[in-house]
């Protein structure tokens, strides 16, 4: 279980991310046109899971109009939010936004916050996940693995980049 501050709050998570060279666990999400998203449906790419709380906070937008913007660049790799916002939010706002670097999913019908260890397990957030990235290498593996310590708190993109 990991911690996270939210508002001086310290919440928990279900779990623990997966760890860096382990298996990826396989994940069934659902994207803006209520498609299922699996990431065997990556296989043989990097997969940069960025996972956060809600698309209707500053920060977790911010964070996919920034891997969007820096997604364009990276070879054979997919960038993949995740969160538990339903496919018709992110939708709105990738169409908005003009997002069309990344893959917007939700995991409001799947276990993955449970999967990854991300869900929060208490608090007012109790229910959403927490910010965080996993990369996934082309064979499947973990190659990077990290939540940010607040919710308030953008992602480390230098360093994930630099993994990639």
């Amino acid at each position: 279980m990991a911690t996270i501050e939210f508002q001086g709050k310290t919440l928990n998570t279900v779990g623990d991310l997966p760890a860096v060279g382990q298996a990826a666990p396989e994940f069934t999400t659902v994207n803006t046109d209520l498609e299922d998203v699996t990431l065997k449906d990556y296989a043989g790419k990097r997969v940069v899971l960025n996972v956060f709380p809600s698309i209707d906070t500053g920060v977790c937008a911010q964070s996919v109009r920034e891997f969007n913007k820096r997604a364009a660049g990276l070879d054979n790799t997919v960038v993949v939010t995740v969160s538990m916002d339903l496919p018709f939010a992110l939708g709105r706002f990738c169409g908005a936004e003009g997002i069309d670097n990344v893959v917007a999913t939700s995991a409001f019908r799947s276990s993955f916050g449970e999967d990854y260890g991300i869900k929060f397990a208490d608090g007012p957030m109790k229910g959403l996940m927490a910010r965080g990235v996993i990369v996934i290498d082309t064979d499947g593996s973990v190659l990077y693995s990290s939540l940010t310590p607040s919710v308030g708190e953008e992602p480390a993109y230098d360093e994930i980049l630099n993994v990639l």
